[in-house]
């Protein structure tokens, strides 16, 4: 079934094509050698050399078309992209790229980690020379393109003036929320969507598409010093005059277009790669707009097409040549512009998300062009986030209106179909006849309904690696066997979280309590009613927490009334006491001032839930 696939996509997908390897090898100048780089303690946090078994032809156990965008993907090294233009691609899942000024070097993006974007200022320095970081600028409010930005520059230059932070409008408070209000549940979901258990091989990781896979070093965050709120503003740094572009709800709620006059380049942060992106993740976020998305395209098309002989990206390698780019653009902008026209055409015809996913057509334009391709994002799962985004997760079908939860569900099935072992039996069959997306259905069944069934967890786990093998798209190649991995060996957990200390820093007063009170237990606070005075001694700001109801609120204005407790302290010891790190009997010790009933802090905190990064995906 999946070798019937594969050979069917060799025969209709212009495999011919060879423009991609000629682009991504263009202007190479250097590898890093040996591809690997270590933090301080020896640990590897980026290994490019274990994907060299991207060679030669697809196997069996791969999709040829991912085959090839891993290929292409693996391509590692500093590359000119024009005179006084570089970029690092394949250290990390994003691209860092270089502009060099009058004085020194602009940084776009540094990736993920310090020790990987240090690694490739280091690659850069050593065949560009030793010019200093003179400017940085995030295009987005993703963690792979601010994370390693301590890798690249230091606090004291960015303090001192020399060094400006930029970034759109929104930034800070993007980044920071994505990572910690949803983070735990996020980080869980990342290690499936990109692989990170997974050895990396034929039957294993071989990319995620948009990259091959993050790196697992340390993640920071410097605020920026200028933030970019209108298109059509300019900024000239260390010589290098920018010209810029707004497209908040895009890829990311805050991103930035960069167009460089004098070098007629136009970098389009995350909204035109080499794939087609996601409107929904599979880790989770916010849908995205598509209809928005395609409008920036156009809009950048008007504003800088004229004036542009390369497209380049935070991923993949550039598009060079006037006409080429144009085309480029244009077809990426009508990407997204079909999959939302048509999504909601059939949407108002009735359809629900997943009818419409599996009825839609691609044009034969996209179809056949590479960098449309679902590498990353998926027609299918595109299809039903769009739906999602104007219809919610009800698809009008009342029998859909108030389903039984998935153990629940799982036993009953099980039990109208004759029992674990009837179920098996039957989907054995649909197993050999090749119908794997409906043996996935049936055995999670199986599964959610009696755990322990070794032969149902056995048969879903090689379900699950057939749907792998034969997926073109990395992230759910990555999630399936993700999945055949933890039925077999159980929960690998959370290998990278995003919980930096940086992140956690840039938090506001207003934002840790919004923290907190995702945290509340409710049922255990329905019975508590206290108020506590939260006064920041370092930034001359008082809050007023009120529990009732199992409800957490908070405000910033004075009120009549006296509260329980007033806590006097700085933020700095607030967050140690909100992430666990200082103990009450410790407050006073480590310079707090506390007035009232101390007991109803601890109340407060008691009632407080723990996140768990390791919680079950497939089992329940």
């Amino acid at each position: 079934m999946i070798r019937a696939q594969h050979r069917h996509l060799t025969t209709t997908l212009p495999f011919s094509d060879e423009q991609d390897f000629e682009d991504a090898r263009r202007g190479f100048i250097a590898a890093l050698e040996p591809g690997v780089v270590r933090d301080g303690t020896g640990r590897v946090v980026w290994d490019i050399d274990s994907y060299g078994f991207l060679s030669g032809a697809a196997p069996d156990t791969v999709n040829p078309s991912l085959w090839r965008q891993s290929q292409l993907g693996a391509l590692q090294g500093l590359h000119e992209v024009v005179p006084g233009l570089y970029q690092v691609r394949g250290f990390d899942l994003s691209e860092i790229t270089f502009i060099e000024g009058e004085a020194g070097v602009v940084v776009i993006d540094p990736l993920i980690s310090v020790e990987t974007a240090a690694a490739a200022l280091a690659l850069y320095r050593e065949h560009r020379g030793n010019r200093p970081v003179t400017g940085v600028l995030y295009t987005h409010s993703h963690v792979d393109h601010f994370g390693g930005v301590r890798g690249v520059v230091d606090q004291a230059d960015v303090d001192s003036g020399a060094v400006p932070i930029i970034a759109p409008a929104g930034f800070t408070g993007h980044a920071v929320s994505e990572n910690v209000f949803a983070g735990t549940a996020m980080s869980r979901r990342a290690g499936y969507m990109y692989g990170a258990s997974l050895e990396r091989g034929p039957r294993g990781q071989v990319g995620a598409g948009l990259g091959l896979t993050t790196s697992t070093g340390t993640v920071t965050l410097i605020p920026p010093t200028i933030e970019i709120t209108a298109t059509g503003q300019e900024l000239v740094v260390d010589g290098v005059r920018m010209e810029f572009q707004l497209a908040p709800g895009s890829e990311a709620p805050a991103e930035m277009h960069i167009h460089l006059p004098h070098l007629r380049a136009l970098c389009m942060a995350e909204n035109a790669t080499h794939v087609l992106h996601n409107i929904l993740t599979i880790r989770g976020a916010l849908v995205r707009d598509p209809h928005a998305w395609s409008r920036y395209i156009s809009e950048a098309i008007e504003l800088f097409g004229d004036r542009t002989d390369v497209v380049f990206a935070s991923h993949h390698w550039p598009t060079w040549g006037h006409d080429r780019a144009i085309h480029f653009l244009e077809l990426q902008r009508d990407l997204y512009a079909y999959l939302h026209d048509q999504t909601v055409r059939m949407m108002n015809l009735g359809m629900t998300g997943s009818e419409i996913a599996e009825a839609i057509q691609m044009p034969p334009a996209l179809e056949n062009a590479w960098h449309a391709r679902g590498y990353y994002g998926s027609v299918s799962h595109n299809v039903k986030a769009v739906y999602q985004r104007y219809m919610g997760w009800y698809d009008g079908n009342p029998a859909n209106l108030w389903k039984h939860p998935p153990t629940e569900a799982g036993r009953r099935y099980v039990d109208f179909m004759g029992g674990a072992d009837a179920v098996v039996a039957k989907a054995e069959d649909s197993f050999a006849a090749g119908d794997y997306r409906w043996v996935a259905e049936v055995l999670s069944h199986v599964v959610f309904a009696e755990p322990d069934h070794a032969a149902g967890r056995a048969l879903l786990a090689d379900t699950f690696e057939q749907l792998g093998y034969g997926a073109e798209n990395g992230t759910w190649r990555c999630a399936y066997l993700s999945a055949a991995h933890e039925l077999r060996h159980g929960s690998f957990g959370t290998p990278a979280a995003a919980n930096a200390p940086d992140l956690y820093a840039q938090l506001t007063p207003e934002q840790w309590f919004d923290v907190i009170a995702i945290r509340v237990d409710g049922p255990r606070a329905w019975d508590l009613h206290l108020t506590i005075d939260i006064d920041l001694t370092d930034v001359s700001a008082v809050h007023r927490l009120t529990l009732n109801n199992g409800v957490l609120s908070h405000t910033a204005r004075q009120l009549p009334t006296t509260p329980d407790l007033t806590l006097r302290l700085p933020m700095q010891l607030l967050l140690g006491l909100l992430t666990g790190h200082v103990e009450i009997d410790g407050l006073e010790a480590a310079g707090a001032e506390l007035d009232g009933d101390r007991s109803v802090l601890a109340a407060l905190l008691g009632v407080l839930d723990r996140t768990d990064p390791d919680f079950e995906i497939v089992t329940p």
